[in-house]
C-alpha cells in the first residue's frame, strides 16, 4: 500500500507516506490498495454523469453510490475489504447501466452523443481480491509519481482528497434531506477530470478551485438542511457528566441519524449521548424536545478506545473518525452508512433494534456524576444576531482582535497548539471555534468581553459555512473585505474534509491562514511554495511567535 491522504501520515524507508502492511490509522494494505481502485472506477462513472447531466438523463442512483462510496475511502471512515469490493462491483455496474441509458436516449432522440474514452470508463474489475489488489498497483499513488512525478501526483491528491472531503458533506446533506444537486454535479465534473489523466499542474490548481466551490455548495445545503429540519442551533449549556440509567453514545456527524435513533428510544429508559463531533447536535431545538438526549460523553475522536472502553451502554459510530475497535467494547458498538470494519455490526435503514438491545443488556451508569456544564450552539444565526452589539464592541476597543481556532483535532501532542494558542489569545480577543480541535481548550473558563463569551462554539467542522457567513457579516458591517477584518484563522487539519475545507477558503479568497500542525505529505515542496505565494498560507510555529505576528 502507499498512502498520504491524512495529517497521521508516517515515514518508512525515506518515504513519506504509509507504505507498510497496516496504515498508523488501522487501514490494511489490502483496504486501502481496493479503495484506490474503488476511486478509480467512480471516476469513470463520473465520467459518464457529466454525459447525463448534459442531456438531463436520470441518475439519482448513480449520485447516491458515489457519494457514500466516495465517503467510505476517507480516513477513520471503513476498514471493511468486503464492503470497498461490494461498493467496487456496484459502481462498474451502474457505470454500465449508465452508459446503457445514454445510448438508448441517443438512439432515440438520433443525438449523436460523444462517450468519453478515458481507461476508467472501461475498466473491468478482476473476479477476487488478491487480482483485484493486482489491478490497484496499476493505478495507484505509487505508480502515479512514477509516471507523472510526484508535484502532479501531488497535486492530484489535492484534487482528490478535496472531493473525498466534499463527498462526504454532500453525503451528510443527502441523510439530512438537502438539495444536493448543484454539490454532486460539480463533484462529478472534477472526478470525469482526473480520469483525463493531466499532467498540466495548472489544470490542478484550477480544478482544486473547483472543488472549493463544489464543497461551499455542499456545506451551503448541508447548513440549510440542517437548520430547516432542526431549527437554529441556540445557546445551550450541555451537561458533560454521566447521568443514572442506561446508555447508548452517538458519535460521528450524521445528525440525521441520531434523531432517529431518538425517535426509536422514546420511553425505553434509555439515554442518548453525544461524542466528539455529535456535541453540537445537542443545540438544535427539535433536537432538545428529546429529554432523554442528555448531553455529551468524552471528547475528540483519538479518545475512542479509552472513552468507549469506559462507556457502560451501546456506541454508535455514524461517520468519521472510526479507530480499530477493542475487545472492551467491540460487542457493543454498531456501524452506519458508509462506516465499516470487519466482525463489526452494521446498522441498515436506520433500523436501530439491534443498537437498542444491545443498550438494555449493558449496565449503563449505576448513579449519577457530579454536574458539569459547556456552553455551546453559537452558530451563524445566534453570532449575526449579536453583529451590532459585536460592532460596538470593536468601535469602542473593547474587542481588538477575533481569531478562529479549529478544525480536526489530531492524535499527537502536536495539537497541543491549539489549545496553547487559545490560552494565550489576549483577552481582549475573541475566538471562534468550529470541528474536534477545540477539545483542547472548550471546557476552559476563558470569560467575556461585555458579554459576549471570549469562546463562540459554531458547532462542527460541517458548520463551516457559518463560521464563513460570520465573516461575511462582520466585513460588511466594517465595509471591508474578509481579509481586511481584524480576524486571524488558526487551522487544525486531519483528513479530507478539512482538505476541502481549506479548498473552499482559498476559493473564496481568504488570505494568511495559519495551518498545521503537520503539513500535508502530498503537498509537495514545490505545491507547497505556489500555495504560500499565492494564497498566503501559512505554515504554524510556536503559538507565542504565531500569535505575536497577529498582533502587529
Amino acid at each position: 500500500m502507499f498512502c498520504y491522504q491524512c495529517e497521521g501520515t508516517q515515514r518508512n524507508d525515506g518515504i513519506l507516506g504509509c507504505n507498510t502492511l497496516v496504515g498508523n490509522c488501522g487501514k490494511t494494505a489490502e483496504t486501502a490498495d481496493l479503495q484506490d481502485l474503488l476511486l478509480y472506477a467512480i471516476t469513470g462513472l463520473s465520467s459518464y454523469a457529466t454525459v447525463a447531466n448534459k442531456y438531463q438523463i436520470s441518475k439519482s442512483d448513480v449520485d447516491h453510490l458515489v457519494l457514500e462510496a466516495v465517503f467510505s475511502t476517507l480516513t477513520n471512515v471503513n476498514f471493511d475489504p468486503k464492503r470497498i469490493e461490494d461498493y467496487l462491483r456496484n459502481v462498474v455496474k451502474l457505470r454500465e447501466e449508465l452508459k446503457q441509458k445514454i445510448l438508448d436516449f441517443a438512439s432515440k432522440s438520433n443525438t449523436i452523443i460523444e462517450l468519453p474514452t478515458y481507461s476508467s470508463v472501461t475498466y473491468k474489475p478482476a473476479d477476487s481480491i488478491g487480482e483485484l489488489v493486482d489491478q490497484a498497483l496499476e493505478i495507484g499513488f505509487d505508480a502515479r509519481t512514477l509516471i507523472a512525478g510526484e508535484d502532479i501526483a501531488g497535486m492530484y491528491g489535492f484534487v482528490l482528497y478535496g472531493i473525498k472531503g466534499a463527498a462526504a458533506y454532500t453525503n451528510h446533506a443527502l441523510l439530512s434531506g438537502g438539495n444536493i444537486e448543484s454539490a454532486v454535479n460539480q463533484l462529478h465534473d472534477a472526478l470525469a477530470f482526473l480520469a483525463q489523466e493531466s499532467t498540466n499542474l495548472n489544470d490542478y490548481i484550477d480544478w482544486a478551485m473547483k472543488v472549493g466551490a463544489a464543497n461551499y455548495s455542499a456545506m451551503e445545503s448541508l447548513d440549510s438542511a440542517h437548520t430547516n429540519k432542526f431549527g437554529h442551533p441556540e445557546p445551550t449549556q450541555v451537561r458533560i457528566s454521566n447521568v443514572a440509567g442506561k446508555a447508548i453514545l452517538v458519535s460521528g456527524h450524521d445528525i440525521h441519524d441520531l434523531e432517529k435513533l431518538l425517535q426509536q428510544t422514546v420511553g425505553k429508559g434509555i439515554n442518548v449521548y453525544t461524542h466528539g463531533e455529535m456535541l453540537p447536535a445537542n443545540a438544535y431545538p427539535e433536537l432538545k424536545k428529546y429529554p432523554h438526549l442528555v448531553g455529551n460523553f468524552g471528547g475528540a475522536w483519538h479518545k475512542q478506545k479509552v472513552e468507549f472502553s469506559r462507556f457502560p451502554g451501546a456506541v454508535l459510530m455514524t461517520s468519521n473518525c472510526l479507530i480499530e475497535p477493542q475487545v472492551a467494547y467491540k460487542e457493543r458498538l454498531f456501524t452506519t452508512n458508509a462506516v465499516g470494519w470487519s466482525g463489526i455490526q452494521h446498522i441498515k435503514d436506520c433500523d436501530y433494534t439491534p443498537l437498542i438491545e444491545a443498550a438494555l443488556n449493558a449496565p449503563g451508569f449505576t448513579s449519577d456524576a457530579p454536574e458539569k456544564f459547556i456552553t455551546i450552539g453559537f452558530a451563524r444565526n445566534t453570532v449575526i444576531s449579536l453583529a451590532d452589539d459585536v460592532v460596538a464592541a470593536v468601535k469602542s476597543g473593547a474587542i481588538k482582535h477575533f481569531y478562529l481556532v479549529g478544525g480536526c483535532d489530531v492524535s499527537t501532542p502536536d495539537g497541543d497548539y491549539y489549545g496553547d494558542f487559545a490560552r494565550m489569545v489576549p483577552k481582549d480577543s475573541v475566538i471562534l471555534t468550529l470541528g474536534c480541535a477545540k477539545y483542547r481548550f472548550n471546557r476552559d473558563d476563558l470569560g467575556d468581553i461585555n458579554g459576549i463569551p471570549r469562546v463562540l462554539d459554531m458547532g462542527q467542522c460541517n458548520d463551516a459555512y457559518s463560521a464563513i457567513q460570520v465573516a461575511l457579516t462582520l466585513a460588511k458591517a466594517f465595509d471591508c473585505s474578509v481579509n481586511e477584518l481584524p480576524l486571524t484563522l488558526v487551522v487544525s487539519w486531519f483528513e479530507q474534509k478539512a482538505v476541502a475545507i481549506m479548498l473552499t477558503l482559498l476559493y473564496l479568497g481568504l488570505e494568511n491562514i495559519y495551518w498545521g500542525p503537520k503539513l500535508p505529505a502530498f503537498a509537495t515542496p514545490n505545491i507547497l511554495q505556489l500555495l504560500e505565494s499565492r494564497f498566503k498560507l501559512i505554515p504554524i510555529s510556536t503559538p507565542e511567535k504565531d500569535l505575536a505576528r497577529t498582533l502587529h
